[in-house]
């Protein structure tokens, strides 16, 4: 069957100053965390890079991967001007890199949100010139987040290109993880990416972005950071806490998520994880990823094909899904 995933990641060169950097800031961070992250060479990628990268999706029968810059990416930058031009080159790197496949790579653009409106410039450079096909966000960008209203213009950008936003996990702002102080191993993948990748999505459904911009679309990962589960939970603290007169929305939460969310199988779940996701959501909002290179291929496609739903579902979740998001 037909595969294509969304969040496969590669590491800039730029990006490993930034990350530097950020770690210099911020003592409390998860990049101690044991990744296996390709380096890439400047303005080229190497070409055996390519095909190990390549051999590994055929083996898997994996079609197209969509790239992505590695977290923190722009988002650890503190000057505006200084994130706008590495994001451009980061954007003008990635797409030269794969130039050549274009039928197995395609992309999402970095952006510098400290400056939304040269964000907006570039998220149409990227996607009408480089052909990148929409726009990965690591999480908060210095403490700020989607929902507010200096961005509104950054998701009107997104729906007049025809494009989704993909938000990616980050740390948590620093100085508010007292909560992991002597547990730094639930930083990251474990739990505070999930918690606060799930909590900035809730602010971007409470603050009422779907609300004003119904046709945007936003992906998030590792199969709805906890989201698809606790929606009829979420639905009632909706109504407990004064419903649509405290909210910006007039609707439950639950109506947003499942309009406007799309969510990726990345990362490794069990198949039961999956089959609550098909029954949460609706239909065609439930896309295929690996979270390669950190998460094993194999594994992953061989969690989504055990999992008991049917032959139609698993073809959509794969590849139709995507293709019809992605315009592929």
């Amino acid at each position: 069957m037909k595969k294509i995933t969304l969040e496969e990641h590669m590491t800039h060169p730029l990006n490993r100053a930034i990350t530097e950097e950020y770690g210099k800031r911020n003592a409390s961070t998860s990049f101690g965390y044991p990744g296996f992250h390709e380096p890439l060479k400047p303005k080229k990628i190497p070409e055996g890079l390519v095909n190990e990268r390549l051999k590994d999706m055929d083996d898997h029968g994996i079609d197209i991967q969509v790239l992505s810059n590695e977290y923190p990416g722009v988002q650890g930058i503190l000057d505006p001007r200084e994130a706008v031009e590495k994001a451009r080159i980061i954007n003008d790197d990635m797409a030269e890199l794969i130039k050549d496949y274009p039928t197995r790579f395609k992309l999402f653009a970095t952006l510098p949100l400290q400056d939304p409106k040269a964000a907006v410039v570039e998220f149409k450079r990227a996607v009408k010139d480089l052909g990148c096909v929409g726009a990965l966000i690591n999480g908060h960008t210095n403490g700020e987040f989607l929902d507010e209203d200096k961005f509104r213009i950054v998701w009107e950008c997104s729906i007049e290109l025809g494009v989704p936003i993909y938000l990616h996990a980050f740390d948590p702002i620093p100085g508010e993880d007292k909560v992991y102080k002597g547990h730094r191993h639930l930083m990251g993948p474990t739990w505070s990416w999930n918690t606060d990748t799930a909590t900035h999505v809730m602010r971007i459904i409470s603050g009422g972005v779907f609300e004003e911009l119904p046709e945007a679309k936003l992906i998030i990962g590792h199969m709805g950071e906890f989201l698809p589960y606790m929606l009829g939970r979420i639905d009632e603290g909706y109504m407990q806490t004064g419903g649509a007169k405290i909210w910006k929305i007039p609707k439950e939460p639950s109506y947003y998520y499942k309009k406007n969310v799309y969510i990726t199988t990345s990362g490794l779940y069990h198949p039961e994880t999956l089959v609550c996701a098909v029954s949460a959501l609706t239909d065609g909002h439930i896309l295929f990823s690996v979270d390669y290179p950190l998460a094993d291929m194999a594994v992953s496609i061989a969690q989504v094909e055990r999992t008991p739903i049917s032959a139609e579902d698993k073809e959509k979740i794969f590849y139709k899904n995507a293709e019809k998001l992605l315009k592929l």
